[in-house]
């Protein structure tokens, strides 16, 4: 058996919105596949990102998230931050291993970590 990542799929309760924050702050098209209800972001390289309508908001820490890598962590954190983001953390290990933990403006955990 054989599987690909095909998409990763957020809740949200404003799916163009939050879509379409997504695709400029990761080189990103949308395109709407259920009106008002699911978008997708297509990205050059990597797995598409789906938004779900979702009227309940995720109730505590979010148990699956996206991970980015940046070879500038500062640089990228300050763009994503300028851009809606919310810094929520900051973590390291050892000399080398550095992330930050951050919220898109629907309150989302994404990393981006060094590279």
């Amino acid at each position: 058996m054989s599987l690909a990542v095909e998409m990763i799929t957020f809740d949200c309760s404003d799916p163009g919105a939050l879509a379409k924050w997504w695709a400029e702050v990761f080189d990103g098209e949308t395109r709407e596949l259920i009106e008002g209800e699911f978008v997708v972001v297509v990205r050059p390289d990597g797995p598409r990102l789906g938004f779900q309508r979702v009227p309940d908001p995720t109730p505590g820490k979010n148990r699956v998230h996206v991970d980015f890598g940046a070879a500038d962590l500062d640089a990228e954190v300050a763009r994503l931050v300028g851009a809606g983001a919310t810094k929520t953390g900051e973590h390291q290990m050892g000399e080398h291993f550095r992330w930050v933990v951050l919220a898109d403006p629907d309150g989302n955990a994404f990393c981006v970590g060094g590279r």
